[in-house]
């Protein structure tokens, strides 16, 4: 059996920064030779959800707030997929806050791109739990996702980029897969995504943006330093953008992988060993 997908066209409006999270994925799948046949794409809900509709690879839409356990399971259910979650900034820092901090703990082997705009788009322009980010003024502290991987020890990989900063964004999306790809562990890009409709940023952020990458004095692999240089620009006003942290460790699981003893109950469920049933299942869902 054969089967073909076509990506849908974006329902996002004019000017909607997911259009640019989009572009860096694709290309980086370009760059790195990745096929779709060797992705999967799980995602929230919500405007930065429909993500997993326009990119041309296995996708699935979770439950809100319940992207990073279900797409953690895919990535042990078979390793050699490339796995990506992707949501925004209320899925991912209110509902999904909980599971974030275990994605990190963990360090599964899942690229996590949130799309942070500090509104609450497909709900029609609430606060989010990052409104008052950069300067916004609301009576609540915002949260910072950046500031919380550097604190949870077991974080290998925090990078934020900017979706007017194209060429950093794309480069952060390939070293991010690179980080997936090579099993490496758990990958948190944070995008900077404006909404034009509900809370246009643009200007606001284009004007306080920070590009750590181009820091000759800063260093990545520090964590202390890195925490301390964040939180500094942070109250100056300033976004910190480009690689922020990374190490290399063992990422969850990383031992089943190396000696091939995976638990029973995932063998069990080892994709090679049902090819036939779940062509059967895929046949009968497109009937």
């Amino acid at each position: 059996m054969t089967i073909t997908y076509t990506p849908t066209n974006p329902v996002w409006c004019s000017g909607c920064g997911h259009y640019g999270v989009k572009g860096a994925l694709e290309r980086a799948f370009d760059v790195l030779g990745i096929q779709p046949c060797e992705t999967m794409l799980l995602t929230g809900i919500g405007c930065s959800g429909s993500i997993q509709n326009n990119v041309n690879a296995y996708g699935y839409h979770s439950m809100h707030g319940r992207v990073l356990p279900t797409a953690t399971g895919a990535s042990i259910a078979n390793p050699d997929l490339t796995v990506i979650a992707a949501g925004g900034d209320g899925d991912g820092y209110a509902i999904g806050a909980g599971h974030l901090v275990h994605a990190f703990k963990r360090n599964a082997n899942v690229l996590y791109i949130l799309m942070n705009n500090a509104v609450y788009g497909l709900t029609k322009g609430q606060d989010s739990p990052t409104s008052g980010s950069f300067g916004q003024a609301i009576a609540d502290a915002p949260i910072d996702g950046i500031a919380m991987g550097l604190s949870i020890p077991g974080t290998t990989f925090l990078a934020r980029g900017f979706i007017r900063q194209a060429d950093q964004l794309n480069s952060l999306m390939v070293q991010a897969l690179e980080h997936v790809r090579a099993k490496k562990g758990f990958a948190f890009l944070e995008v900077l995504s404006p909404c034009v409709t509900y809370h246009d940023t643009y200007p606001d952020w284009n004007a306080r943006f920070y590009d750590l990458d181009a820091d000759r004095e800063y260093t990545a692999e520090d964590r202390g330093a890195a925490f301390v240089k964040t939180l500094a620009l942070n109250e100056e006003g300033k976004i910190p953008t480009g690689m922020i942290y990374h190490e290399d460790r063992p990422c969850f699981g990383a031992d089943w992988l190396e000696n091939d003893s995976s638990p029973a109950q995932l063998s069990a469920h080892d994709p090679h060993n049902h090819r036939d049933e779940l062509q059967e299942l895929m046949g009968r869902y497109l009937m």
